[in-house]
């Protein structure tokens, strides 16, 4: 029964996609009335509605997927173009990249130009005429079956997955309906029920067009929670699913979360807080005191994202999980980087750098961002997001030595854990670095006249009680040596040029407010 119903609303959804893509930016509330009206012959209302806007939400996804294409091809232009504007063999900063090596790459890139210039006005032109491209049952398996060998799949075992993938079996709950679902109704006991659609409802054998299954099902993660929900008839949305492989039917239950209310930063911040730094297979995280001191040991939580999608979230979850647990019970907030890795990953920019590329494209970023803030929403926690400038490269050079002992080896990813918390926290990152320390400005003895390197340079310091020790040296104009230019180190005295801009922020109170995040 249920491959019944799978192929025959799976039908009704690859048809309304189908008409859903053709309006394009043309899509109105009369035009979805439409479709819904249409599905509704050949269904009911209520799995016309999950259709439509299982629809809508997929072409929206569509849509944000084209959209990030869009800012790669035209990161990967401007890198291009860039380089060849530069001599061949010049070499890159830190900022930006140099030319390329030779000139048989310098000619093969200027090539490459040219195609993702195409490219990126040819993926303008479908967002500017709302166009998009979906695959049902994802272009992944369409692209299998030309490479069954490589997959490891006959064309038997291809079809099956193929079909179970396109099928259609999920429906919103409703608020005030029995057990909070119309079409798929689960008992706190564990019986399924099914709504047929109309071509179906002969098949029913219960009341009101309703196929009760012969199994049951067990909730083993929050089932507390859902049957809490169930008996007070709250919304629960299902969706059943076909392993093929296991050759298993499983069934998930989801619910809408109310919003947390976003709390004070002050608040967020009473009594300490826990940095984390997000590598590409552990969380490294410390707890601090409010003054921004390290309180106890460091904390590792690592994941593995080698294999599938699903194994690959379920790894994720599982070092979040460990990691709130942590903070729950010390009762602290969670900062954590602010991190956007969509203009770093794009090949033109690292080149060669394949195993970099590799690095940053595996970090789970955008996921781990979303999945900690609903998570933490659960919990009664408080996220905090930092900017992620320079906080593993001041955390290594000012924190991995002090916090390093006999006992205690400790990475750069545990001192960048620190820096984050530290700017969570409103401190500063540095420790207490003097100032430089500045040359008196009364003249010593000079040098021997006979031999001026006998003596060497003058190298006084000004004293303790010296006027103006603290001052910036005066710039006499003109060259003082051979080596050095009129108006060259105008600045060196003056603290807050050696650092990046908005330097107030790391020698007094942090301007630029850190993020709350809020589901």
């Amino acid at each position: 029964m249920l491959r019944l119903v799978g192929a025959h609303l799976g039908s009704l959804a690859s048809r309304d996609l189908k008409r859903r893509c053709a309006e394009g930016l043309e899509h109105s509330t009369e035009t979805w009335a439409r479709r819904k009206r249409a599905l509704t012959e050949q269904s009911s209302s209520r799995w016309a509605g999950s259709i439509t806007r299982a629809t809508h939400d997929q072409w929206a996804l569509s849509r944000r997927a084209q959209l990030a294409h869009i800012q790669g091809l035209e990161a990967g232009v401007r890198t291009i173009a860039h380089r060849l504007s530069l001599p061949v063999g010049e070499q890159g900063t830190k900022r930006a990249p140099g030319g390329y090596r030779s000139r048989q790459e310098w000619f093969a890139k200027t090539r490459r130009l040219h195609l993702l210039e195409d490219r990126l006005a040819a993926e303008r032109a479908d967002r500017e005429a709302g166009r998009v491209r979906v695959v049902r049952g994802g272009k992944r398996l369409a692209r299998n079956r030309h490479n069954l060998d490589q997959a490891q799949l006959t064309e038997a075992g291809w079809r099956r997955r193929w079909e179970a993938a396109r099928w259609f079996l999920q429906a919103d709950g409703e608020s005030g309906k029995r057990f909070g679902n119309e079409t798929v109704r689960v008992t706190p006991g564990g019986e399924v029920s099914n709504r047929l659609p109309a071509p179906l409802a002969h098949l029913a054998h219960n009341g009101h067009g309703r196929y009760v299954l012969a199994g049951t099902v067990a909730f083993r993660h929050r089932g507390e929670e859902w049957a809490d929900r169930v008996s007070a008839n709250r919304a629960v949305a299902y969706r059943i699913r076909l392993d093929t492989g296991r050759g298993r039917w499983y069934l998930t239950a989801s619910w809408t979360i109310p919003p947390a209310l976003t709390v004070p930063l002050a608040q967020a911040r009473t009594g300490g807080l826990v940095g984390v730094d997000t590598n590409a297979d552990h969380l490294a995280a410390w707890r601090l005191d409010q003054h921004g001191n390290p309180v106890g040991e460091p904390r590792r939580f690592f994941f593995d994202l080698d294999g599938p999608a699903s194994y690959r979230d379920a790894q994720v979850r599982h070092a979040l999980v460990r990691l709130l647990h942590w903070a729950k019970r010390h009762g602290l907030s969670i900062a954590i980087e602010d991190l956007d890795f969509a203009a770093e990953k794009t090949r033109e920019k690292h080149g060669r750098r394949k195993r970099f590329r590799k690095l940053i494209s595996g970090m789970p970023v955008s996921r781990l961002r979303s999945r900690l803030v609903s998570m933490a929403a659960e919990l009664g926690l408080t996220i905090v997001a930092v900017d992620p400038a320079y906080t593993s490269q001041w955390g290594a050079q000012h924190w991995q030595k002090p916090l390093t002992s006999n006992k205690r080896a400790t990475t750069r990813h545990d001192a960048a854990s620190v820096a984050i918390g530290r700017r969570a926290l409103g401190h500063p990152i540095r420790l207490g670095v003097p100032p430089r320390p500045l040359r008196h400005w009364g003249r010593t003895a000079p040098p021997h006249d006979d031999r001026s390197d006998r003596r060497g340079h003058r190298t006084a310091q000004a004293g303790p009680g010296a006027p103006g020790r603290e001052g910036t040296r005066p710039r006499i104009p003109g060259p003082r040596t051979r080596s050095v230019r009129a108006g060259c180190g105008a600045k060196a005295g003056d603290q807050c040029a050696q650092h990046r801009s908005g330097h107030a922020a790391e020698h007094g109170f942090w301007q630029q407010d850190s993020l709350p995040l809020s589901p």
